[in-house]
């Protein structure tokens, strides 16, 4: 988000689907009273006004989460360009534990991915797919093909940015975007050097299996 935010012809959107997800779900996320007063709660109102609504650019650039569409009509996909990014689960969940203490296979959103990435597929609108570790590995070559995918120019400026927080950030930012906000580029990607936790292994060989279909589409700077 903060790298499309670098963008001349872009406006950024973040995750306006959040609040309508709590309240549909009741779900208890850091700050959910601060992001419930903070948007709309109609998802289809949300849909129909803010995702699928007039833009005064060229490109509109909407942050979400795909199990924000649970539960919700999400035919307008269709009329999208949708791009998946994921990451491998045994690198994201020693960090959603820090937010989501007891985080379920539903908190990851990753088989809500491989949900969207078959449906899309079989409508003939396959999305591009970036993984985060060979997004690192290589952003601009990543960005360069991904801007390619969408149709768009690719920009240098898509490679840094100020840091700390930007007028965009939802109002869940303070409980959830600290290292971000301390960012200024996409960082070399480091694998991580401490232990896995044991107590998540039984939902790590859960993620498993919809992480490796994601990272079978994904973007490779060296393809």
């Amino acid at each position: 988000m903060y790298s499309f935010a670098q963008r001349s012809d872009t406006t950024i959107v973040d995750e306006p689907l959040y609040a309508a997800y709590l309240v549909r779900t009741g779900f208890r996320h850091p700050g959910r009273d601060v992001v419930i007063a903070s948007q709309q709660h109609d998802a289809a109102a949300v849909v129909s006004d803010v995702i699928l609504g007039d833009c005064a650019t060229d490109v509109l650039f909407v942050k979400s989460m795909a199990h924000h569409l649970d539960g919700i009509d999400s035919a307008f996909l269709g009329s999208t360009i949708n791009v998946i990014l994921t990451r491998d689960p045994e690198e994201m969940l020693p960090s959603l534990v820090n937010q989501i203490p007891e985080p379920t296979l539903f908190d990851t959103a990753l088989k809500h991915q491989v949900d969207m990435l078959n449906a899309l597929c079989d409508a003939g609108h396959c999305p591009p797919v970036l993984d985060s570790r060979l997004l690192l590995l290589d952003p601009e070559k990543v960005l360069r093909k991904l801007c390619e995918r969408l149709g768009i120019p690719f920009v240098a400026s898509m490679l840094e940015w100020p840091a700390g927080p930007r007028p965009e950030d939802g109002a869940w930012a303070p409980f959830w975007y600290h290292s971000v906000h301390t960012s200024t580029t996409f960082a070399r990607y480091e694998r991580k050097s401490a232990a896995f936790p044991e107590r998540l292994r039984p939902l790590l060989a859960e993620c498993k299996p919809y992480y490796d279909i994601l990272l079978d589409y994904a973007i490779r700077p060296t393809e």
